[in-house]
């Protein structure tokens, strides 16, 4: 299979990591969370890699920077999530 350049990046393959380690953690959650806070923190967790691996293809350094900062705001939303997940004792 062939690999892409930003598969080389080892934030992106950390990152690929984490939201697959979040989509085994928020399979435990109640199911009622389902279009909630599973869907919620899921979205956030991919949206980190996958904006690393598109700002990876774009030309430019201002392109590559902003999705960069997108992938850190993701980030920080992720983050969010799981504190009141936990505050919540689902983690």
């Amino acid at each position: 299979m062939k690999q892409y350049s930003f598969e080389t990046l080892e934030v992106w393959q950390d990152s690929k990591e984490f939201a697959v380690k979040i989509y085994k953690i928020t399979s435990a959650f109640p199911p009622e969370e389902k279009f909630g806070l599973i869907s919620q923190i899921r979205r956030a967790a991919v949206s980190v890699c996958s904006n690393i691996a598109e700002g990876n293809s774009k030309r430019s350094a201002k392109d590559k920077t902003n999705y960069i900062h997108i992938s850190y705001a993701s980030t920080m939303e992720l983050l969010n999530h799981i504190i009141i997940a936990h505050d919540l004792e689902m983690i």
